[in-house]
C-alpha cells in the first residue's frame, strides 16, 4: 500500500498530498468508493455540502474500521450559505450529515463575489476554528484580490486554497502569489476532468514511465508541491491514482507537460461564479 507524503500547512498542522475527491459522486456510490479508497491508503478525503454526498462519505468513514484521527476530512460551505449566522447554520448541517464533531479542514467554497458575503463567511470560519470544530480553515477558488482582501482585513491566511489547476491550467502566477503567503494549492480537477486523458504527449510521456496519462499527471502536481484530489468512483483507477510514489518525472518531462498550458477551464472562472 503506497505511504502518501503530508505537507506542512501555515498552521503547523499537517495535510495528505493526495486526498480521494467525491465531486459528482452521488450518495449511494459514495460509500463504496471511499471505503476503496481507504482499503487502497487514501487518508484525505474531501467533499462538500453542494456535493450532496456528506452522509455517505461520514458513513465511510464510520464503516472505515480508521480511527478518526487517521482520517484528514474536507468540507465547505456553499455560496447560498454565505454570512456569517448562515455559514454556521451550514457547518453544524455539515457535521451532522458528516457524524463528526469536528472536521480537518473547513474551506470556503467560492467567493461569490457578487454577493459580497465572502469576508462574514471568513469570519464565520475562523470562529469555527477558534472553537476547535473546524481545526484548519482555508479558502477554494479564490484569486489574489480576494485572498488579501480577507488577509487584509482579519489577519488570518487561509492553510490552503483549493482551485482548479491541471496541465492546460497551471496556475502559475496564483501559485506564486500563494506560495508567498505560506498557503498551500490543492488541485482539483488535476486531469481536466478527464479531458487530458487522451492527450498525445501526455501518452508519449506516460509510456516511458510505464505509467497511465492520469499518474503522470498527479505525479506532476506532486513534484509542483500541490495537494492533489483525483476523483474516480473505478476501483482499479483509484487504486492506480495514488501509486505514483515509485517514479519520478525528470525537468524534460515536467517542462513538457508545463507547455500544455493553454488557459482552458473545464469550470467556472471564480470572478464570474456566483
Amino acid at each position: 500500500m503506497p505511504t502518501v507524503p503530508n505537507l506542512l500547512m501555515n498552521d503547523g498542522r499537517l495535510i495528505p498530498q493526495i486526498g480521494f475527491g467525491v465531486w459528482q459522486v452521488p450518495d449511494d456510490i459514495v460509500v463504496d468508493a471511499t471505503l476503496t479508497a481507504f482499503a487502497a491508503g487514501y487518508r484525505h478525503v474531501d467533499t462538500a455540502a453542494v456535493y450532496e454526498n456528506e452522509r455517505g462519505v461520514g458513513e465511510a468513514i464510520a464503516r472505515s474500521g480508521l480511527t478518526r484521527d487517521e482520517i484528514f476530512l474536507t468540507t465547505k460551505v456553499w455560496n447560498t450559505d454565505h454570512g456569517y449566522d448562515q455559514t454556521l447554520r451550514a457547518f453544524d448541517k455539515s457535521t451532522h450529515l458528516l457524524g463528526v464533531d469536528e472536521v480537518d479542514l473547513y474551506l470556503v467554497h467560492w467567493p461569490a463575489p457578487t454577493t459580497g458575503n465572502y469576508l462574514q463567511t471568513w469570519r464565520a470560519v475562523m470562529a469555527l476554528h477558534e472553537q476547535g470544530r473546524a481545526r484548519s480553515i482555508g479558502v477554494s477558488n479564490f484569486h489574489e484580490p480576494y485572498l488579501s482582501s480577507i488577509i487584509a482585513e482579519t489577519g488570518v491566511v487561509p492553510v490552503v486554497d483549493q482551485i482548479e489547476l491541471h496541465p492546460w491550467l497551471p496556475q502559475a502566477p496564483l501559485r506564486s502569489f500563494a506560495a508567498d503567503l505560506g498557503i498551500l494549492i490543492e488541485a482539483w480537477s488535476p486531469l481536466a476532468s478527464g479531458e487530458l486523458i487522451d492527450n498525445p504527449q501526455l501518452i508519449e510521456i506516460a509510456a516511458k514511465y510505464a505509467k497511465s496519462t492520469a499518474q503522470v499527471m498527479i505525479r506532476w502536481h506532486v513534484q509542483l508541491g500541490n495537494v492533489v484530489l483525483p476523483k474516480s468512483v473505478t476501483p482499479d483507477r483509484i487504486r492506480q491514482n495514488i501509486e505514483v510514489f515509485d517514479f519520478e518525472l525528470t525537468p524534460e518531462h515536467m517542462a513538457a507537460i508545463d507547455n500544455l498550458a493553454n488557459g482552458h477551464r473545464t469550470g467556472p472562472n471564480p470572478d464570474e461564479f456566483m
